[in-house]
């Protein structure tokens, strides 16, 4: 009779970790779709229906307010709250995305040598009810021209990226801009705060009633990214 509840016991805790196994996330993740890697800093965007009226300069945190349904885009510049981006630890230096001049946050350097490979990872999951989105592009402001990046590089956040609220991999959206600079019809490879210092990089955030969008910024790489033009 004790082989007999001995080996139940067994056959019961053999059955319990292959379903433990089984639920187990794949290798290099975690449960909620992030990486496996030390969390270098955090950026929760939150959609508003009213404007903040503060002044939010250097407030810090790892907020940044938007409005919940962007405005309409005025003349040639691209529809959306332009999140101005500058290199350097992490950091928000603007919180208020509601006025006119924008937010700002502050992230290293992806990829200085443009190798295609990012020197961290970003990762993007969005909470809401469903029906909200928002559509985020990289982009830069040069000489008075705006430069976002094509459509297929665009991230669009929903309340389900992924199943059960997923964070998703966006490093090839959010840390490189996508565009034909040369005009030669082929799609370049840029990296933040790479080429002339005249350039304003800024995330484009596209708001449609979306309420937080969460950034998580790991210390894993991301690519090798291919460069169009090469074909590499």
């Amino acid at each position: 009779m004790k082989k007999v509840i001995i080996a139940s016991v067994i056959f019961a805790m053999v059955v319990g970790l292959g379903i433990a196994f089984a639920d187990k996330p794949a290798d290099g993740t975690t449960g909620n779709g992030a990486p496996k890697a030390k969390l270098l800093g955090k950026l929760n965007i939150i959609g508003v229906s009213n404007p903040k009226n503060a002044n939010m300069d250097n407030a810090g945190g790892g907020v940044i307010f938007v409005p919940l349904n962007s405005p309409d885009a005025v003349g040639d510049v691209p529809k959306g709250t332009k999140i101005w981006l500058t290199a350097g630890d992490f950091a928000v230096l603007d919180k208020n995305g509601t006025d006119s001049d924008g937010a700002a946050f502050r992230l290293p350097n992806p990829d200085p040598g443009n190798t295609g490979s990012t020197s961290y990872s970003v990762y993007v999951r969005g909470l809401g009810k469903p029906g909200q989105e928002a559509k985020i592009k990289s982009g830069f402001l040069e000489n008075g021209v705006w430069w976002v990046s094509v459509d297929a590089e665009e991230v669009t956040v929903t309340h389900k990226m992924e199943q059960n609220n997923k964070f998703v991999n966006v490093s090839r959206q959010l840390l490189y801009v996508w565009v034909d600079i040369d005009d030669d019809g082929d799609v370049e490879r840029i990296p933040l705060f790479y080429g002339p210092t005249a350039r304003e990089y800024f995330w484009n955030y596209d708001n449609n009633g979306q309420r937080l969008c969460q950034l998580r910024f790991y210390d894993t790489s991301s690519g090798p990214y291919e460069d169009p033009e090469s074909g590499n």
